[in-house]
């Protein structure tokens, strides 16, 4: 398979251009206009999700944000008319064609992200990942057995969750380097180590009376 050859100044996360300035990921014959390649680069964002979430969502409080019913999408799924989706993928076509990934958060270090939601979709064309059907209702009304029957996976629910995934994700050891990774990985365990074993205010609230 040839995939396209990329500009890197012509590159973001959500799109990428051949040499020549064209979307490669739209296609005037494709369902939804999308091209073959926006579609495995869709499955390679599928496959990784929950592994880049450690460098998305870096802080303890990060996953307090990516909870079931507000605007953040913790539901590992793609649409292009649907927000409680991870991957939207807006109505503009042409030059405009993206794949938006809407779990990053505002503390996290924009290199490291879009390197690995970048690697993470390249695995998908590399590899010619097959995408799963998009999902075009509200995610957060299906029960459970109907989220399991779509293949739908959630974001991690905590930080030592995306590290566990992390770790585990080749894609990341690659994407960092074995220096950066190894750094990244001790120091957010530290960082939830320290998290375990601090007693909050709503702690003192909720128990200290009552126990």
């Amino acid at each position: 398979m040839k995939w396209p050859k990329v500009s890197m100044g012509k590159l973001s996360p959500a799109s990428i251009f051949d040499l020549e300035g064209n979307n490669a990921f739209y296609d005037t014959d494709g369902e939804l206009e999308l091209s073959k390649v926006a579609y495995q680069y869709i499955a390679g964002i599928n496959k990784n999700a929950r592994a880049f979430a450690a460098v998305t969502n870096p802080l303890v409080n990060s996953y307090k944000r990516l909870v079931p019913g507000y605007e953040a999408p913790v539901y590992v799924a793609w649409s292009a008319s649907n927000r409680s989706a991870l991957m939207r993928i807006p109505a503009s076509r042409g030059l405009g064609t993206r794949v938006e990934v809407r779990c990053p958060d505002p503390t996290c270090n924009p290199y490291l992200a879009f390197a690995m939601m970048l690697n993470c979709g390249l695995d998908g064309i590399k590899n010619n990942l097959e995408t799963p059907p998009s999902v075009n209702v509200n995610i957060f009304d299906m029960t459970p057995a109907e989220k399991d029957a779509a293949g739908i996976d959630s974001m991690p629910a905590s930080l030592e969750e995306a590290l566990d995934a992390f770790e585990a994700n080749q894609i990341a050891r690659e994407t960092l380097g074995e220096h950066i990774f190894e750094k990244y990985v001790a120091h957010k365990r530290a960082e939830w180590n320290k998290y375990r074993i601090a007693v909050t205010d709503w702690e003192l609230e909720e128990y200290l009376s009552a126990y």
